[in-house]
């Protein structure tokens, strides 16, 4: 089993920054893979971004390249999105999930495990 909690959402003005954390703990191994995914209200689920265990590989959503950066901190079993140039379309909850292989990274099928989520709104 594997837990992940996310933090670090909250309300921010067009043109802003926000920096969302992960933490995982339980069963994670060297071969994870940490992505983040957002729903808005009344879409579906979308793939936002994915790295690598060791950091070195990094995908993103063709919404938020350029924009979003993803990044993690081993020490701390912690993956970050560090999100600028906010939009309001952006509003959504930000999902951190894990999965086993690097792979198809925009399906959430190939996701085993997935956090609560964290509020993300972005105000005009």
């Amino acid at each position: 089993q594997v837990q992940l909690v996310e933090s670090g959402g909250g309300l921010v003005q067009a043109g802003g920054s926000l920096r969302l954390s992960c933490v995982a703990s339980g069963r994670i191994l060297s071969s994870d893979v940490m992505g983040w995914f957002r729903q808005a209200p009344g879409k579906e689920r979308e793939f936002v971004a994915a790295i690598n265990w060791s950091g070195s590989r990094t995908y993103y959503g063709d919404s938020v390249k350029g924009r979003f950066t993803i990044s993690k901190d081993n020490a701390k079993n912690t993956v970050y999105l560090q999100m600028n140039s906010l939009k309001p379309e952006d509003t959504a909850v930000y999902y951190c999930a894990t999965a086993q292989t690097w792979g198809a990274l925009d399906l959430q099928k190939n996701y085993d495990y997935w956090g609560q989520g964290t509020q993300v709104t972005v105000s005009s």
